[in-house]
């Protein structure tokens, strides 16, 4: 009973004279004299209530989530701005961290022109064309990986649900990688990203016939049909590399590629992630509300007027784009979908509005802070972004795969 009393956190008013002697029944206890601390007896009265217990339960549990949703969002705020600035600082080279802040206010706030007379132009050039574009694009990946995973758990229903996981980003490569064989790839930067989208999107759609049947989708099935189209989609690549084998160009740039980093990205890959990122998280929180229903299952949802079919297309379609987007600017970092969205449904709840906010942030610093361990890690030499990821994520899905054992019976 304590732990029910717990949960309120609202103000009970009545007026005098209601009951006897100004009295007044609540919950099974008598409330005397006015606004008092209430004794639950063991048992409450149920006919006696004056308010629903379950509607004051659910709103203290909301006010609650909303509270640590606001947490965590300034939290996110202090520690993107703390990676952010250490990410722009910390490299090889040796220039002073308020030169690096006056580059930058110099050359991303408009108007203020600061003096840089004492700041060498290749510093300059080192720090604005090389160190702050590597770190929003670090950010922008994160976030689109992190969001791609929380479409894709709410879609299957299903924690283990990740780009990494069930075949979506080595689709993704697979496109990426027959853009640049065919050579398309290495005469223009937009080709790489729309493959990589055609990718995601049928690897995507096709998982999600196999694994989906009658509104819900099996953990083994998920597991077991993204083992095989991984497994499938990395012999398609390998097909593609030994094809490529002999231009010597092609076959370095896609295995560069598919080791995933942020090495040498410019601010061209910042604009394809940011213009692809923008429409597919607008996209996706607006019809937040409607995955939020189709949790309780698609018939249910059909009958609170969601249209199933329509927001299934469109989660398909956002997190196609957003994998396709990320892969094709980083390659392959794994873990990033599956961590994030899962962590913060367990602090912030599973409303899917809150969840896409907060794994947008969280995903950003993360992966900021994971590309500067890649980077100082056995410096000067840089550790592929995806190993970084690999070794913090690989232990948290063996975790899920223990908590989730007894869905994973298959009999």
């Amino acid at each position: 009973m304590n732990d029910i009393a717990g949960f309120i956190f609202t103000r009970i008013s009545y007026h005098a004279g209601e009951g006897k002697g100004s009295e007044q029944r609540i919950a099974g206890g008598l409330l005397k004299g006015g606004p008092k601390r209430i004794a639950f007896p063991d048992a409450l009265d149920a006919e006696n209530l004056d308010f629903p217990m379950e509607k004051i339960i659910d709103t203290s549990i909301a006010n609650r989530r909303n509270r640590r949703f606001i947490g965590v969002l300034i939290l996110g705020l202090v520690l993107l701005f703390l990676f952010s600035g250490l990410g722009i600082c910390l490299s090889s080279g040796s220039i002073p961290a308020e030169s690096v802040f006056r580059i930058v206010l110099s050359n991303s706030i408009p108007g203020m022109n600061l003096d840089l007379a004492d700041i060498r132009e290749v510093d300059q050039r080192i720090v604005w064309l090389i160190r702050t574009p590597r770190v929003i694009l670090a950010g922008l990946v994160g976030a689109m990986l992190a969001v791609a995973g929380v479409q894709m758990q709410g879609l299957f229903r299903n924690p283990l649900a990740a780009p990494g996981l069930v075949g979506t980003s080595q689709g993704a490569s697979l496109g990426g990688a027959i853009a640049i064989a065919t050579g398309l790839g290495l005469t223009s930067i937009g080709w790489v990203p729309l493959f990589s989208f055609i990718g995601a999107f049928l690897s995507l759609f096709l998982i999600y016939l196999l694994a989906h049947r009658e509104g819900e989708t099996s953990v083994a099935m998920l597991l077991l049909a993204g083992v095989a189209l991984n497994f499938l989609l990395s012999a398609l690549v390998s097909l593609v590399i030994s094809w490529k084998f002999k231009d010597y160009q092609a076959a370095v740039e896609i295995v560069r590629w598919l080791l995933g980093g942020l090495k040498d990205r410019s601010w061209d890959y910042v604009t394809i992630a940011f213009c692809s990122f923008i429409p597919a998280f607008l996209l996706s929180t607006w019809y937040a509300r409607d995955l939020d229903l189709m949790l309780e299952g698609e018939e249910t949802a059909q009958s609170l007027g969601v249209e199933t079919e329509k927001v299934t297309w469109v989660v398909l379609l956002s997190t196609a784009l957003l994998t396709g987007a990320a892969v094709s600017v980083s390659g392959v970092v794994s873990f990033v979908g599956l961590m994030i969205p899962h962590l913060l449904r367990l602090i912030i709840g599973p409303g899917h509005r809150n969840l896409n906010i907060a794994s947008a942030m969280t995903g950003a610093w993360f992966l900021i802070a994971a590309d500067i361990l890649s980077r100082t890690l056995i410096r000067p030499e840089e550790l592929p972004l995806g190993i970084i990821t690999s070794l913090i994520g690989a232990p948290f899905f063996l975790f899920l795969l223990v908590r989730q054992r007894k869905e994973l019976e298959i009999l």
